[in-house]
């Protein structure tokens, strides 16, 4: 493990901002080259699984060392080696994207549509980025910290208010 972390260190060395070995060898990196270290990961070092990919809001989180507000977080399993491998990009508010990986795994296809739908981050490349869990015409994200959990009073779901419309002049 410790002899791929170091390849990985410097052969992308403009990329990996610092390796973190907690639970898991946890490689935190910059949006710039990610995708040629993904696609590395996968092609020459047998990182064929991606198990998951999900966003995390760190909205007044007082452990907080850094500025950016989102991080997408990256689990790759290579099955032959049995090597579990995380990476996480910092994403800021103002300028809320990442590259997909929906190329290199269509499992993320899904993956980024969720994390799309939930925290507003913008997967650019992705083939049908669009919403997945809430209604198109939802308005928001639900999984934001700054997103209004509840309401003072009670509002109708303005596209459930049309369906009923539909259906009582129907009968």
């Amino acid at each position: 493990m410790e002899e791929l972390l170091n390849e990985l260190k410097e052969k992308f060395s403009s990329v990996i901002i610092e390796i973190q070995e907690k639970d898991y060898p946890t490689l935190i990196c910059k949006r710039s080259g990610f995708l040629d270290l993904m696609k590395y990961l996968k092609e020459e070092k047998g990182f064929k699984y991606l198990i998951d990919l999900c966003g995390v809001d760190y909205l007044d989180y007082k452990y907080k060392n850094f500025e950016e507000r989102f991080e997408v977080v990256y689990h790759l399993y290579n099955l032959d080696t049995k090597i579990l491998l995380r990476l996480k990009v910092r994403i800021p508010e103002k300028d809320c994207w990442q590259y997909s990986v929906t190329p290199l795994w269509e499992t993320a296809n899904w993956f980024e549509r969720e994390c799309y739908d939930m925290f507003g981050i913008n997967f650019k490349g992705h083939p049908n980025l669009k919403r997945i869990l809430m209604p198109d015409d939802w308005e928001g994200h639900p999984l934001r910290k700054d997103y209004p959990v509840y309401l003072e009073e009670e509002q109708e779901w303005k596209t459930y208010k049309e369906l009923k419309e539909k259906v009582k002049q129907q009968s």
